[in-house]
């Protein structure tokens, strides 16, 4: 008689006397492959069945070498960003038979390090990181022949971890540019985190836009310090004391444009007559506002399809990919957030 409290390959295997080797082979589709009878494979299959047996995957895991599970680590789950491309991996993962441990690092790069060690403990076969912050020694010294990792969104230059990303440079170039030619001169940035590559990109976009409308750019044009809700709130009041004030301002991300709209309403401002919005980032509910916001849409289905065909080709022990990086385009949503107000002299 089976102990329903653990069921076990040797309990199905004693239940049918035959040995365990038989059971596993049988449970994990080989049974044929063996020369194991018709009859004695829907035996197991239908003890198993009856008993809801789980094979344990630790176990099967060192047999294989492989634990069929991945880790994802990513810096803010509550951000929509982050969920959608966490989403697209899952799926994409399952459906390659593999389970995904998804982390949150909190945009703390000290959590970052301690979840990258759990998951690594657990003996992931590969790694995705969505990195925080300015350094990666924790990242470059992860063996990528036992746990290959790749990045995606935000990346280091010079290290040879290779990446997918959107084209933050391009999309915010094109954001300002927008703004450059709706008349506005007095145009601010709110950026992400100081030092973060896709900060960093992105303000480089907004600088080069302004650059080429002759526009000399300085440290005034720029304020924020994370990619979180209460940086865009609290940025956005400072500007709004300035003078003259901005006419228009570029949102480096979802969040921050969040905590500008806040700060705006807060302040008794409307969108667009008192000043023209574009943010990094598109969600569904932004074409719902009032007025709906213009903003830069990242595809999120292409870089989550990316960063696993690139682990999987890691995983399958090619070590010199075709290429070490993704860039993929970014497209400018244009909807009613942007004013024009004529070509200045």
């Amino acid at each position: 008689m089976i102990n329903k409290g653990r069921i076990t390959l040797k309990s199905i295997a004693d239940e049918l006397g035959i040995s365990v080797s038989v059971v596993s082979r049988v449970l994990s589709g080989q049974g044929s492959k063996y020369g194991i009878s018709k009859a004695t494979q829907e035996a197991v299959a239908k003890i198993a069945g009856r008993l809801r047996f789980k094979p344990n995957q630790l176990a099967r895991g060192l047999r294989l070498a492989k634990t069929l599970t991945l880790g994802l680590v990513i810096p803010d789950i509550s951000n929509p960003f982050f969920a959608g491309v966490a989403y697209q991996i899952e799926t994409i993962a399952r459906d390659a038979g593999y389970s995904t441990i998804l982390c949150d690092s909190l945009e703390n790069e000290d959590v970052e390090r301690d979840v990258l060690g759990v998951l690594q403990s657990r003996v992931v076969d590969g790694l995705i990181v969505a990195p925080v912050g300015k350094t990666y020694d924790h990242l470059a010294g992860i063996d990528q022949s036992q746990c290959p990792v790749v990045l995606v969104d935000r990346h280091f230059p010079g290290s040879k971890i290779p990446f997918v990303t959107s084209d933050n440079f391009g999309g915010a170039l094109q954001a300002t540019r927008y703004l450059l030619e709706n008349g506005h001169r007095h145009i601010a940035c709110i950026q992400g985190t100081p030092g973060a590559q896709s900060s960093v990109e992105r303000v480089r976009g907004f600088r080069t836009a302004l650059t080429e409308f002759g526009i000399r750019f300085t440290k005034r044009h720029v304020s924020g310090d994370a990619f979180s809700w209460e940086s865009g709130y609290i940025a956005a009041k400072k500007l709004l004391r300035r003078r003259p004030r901005p006419t228009a301002i570029f949102l480096a991300n979802n969040q921050i444009a969040l905590g500008t709209l806040v700060a705006l309403k807060e302040k008794g401002l409307r969108v667009p007559e008192d000043i023209s919005l574009v943010a990094f980032d598109d969600e569904p509910f932004f074409a719902h506002l009032a007025p709906p916001l213009s903003t830069v849409a990242q595809n999120v289905n292409e870089i989550g399809h990316h960063a696993i065909e690139m682990l999987q080709a890691l995983m399958k022990g090619l070590s010199s990919l075709s290429v070490s990086g993704i860039t993929v385009p970014t497209q400018l949503v244009l909807r009613s957030s942007v004013r024009n107000i004529g070509q200045p002299r």
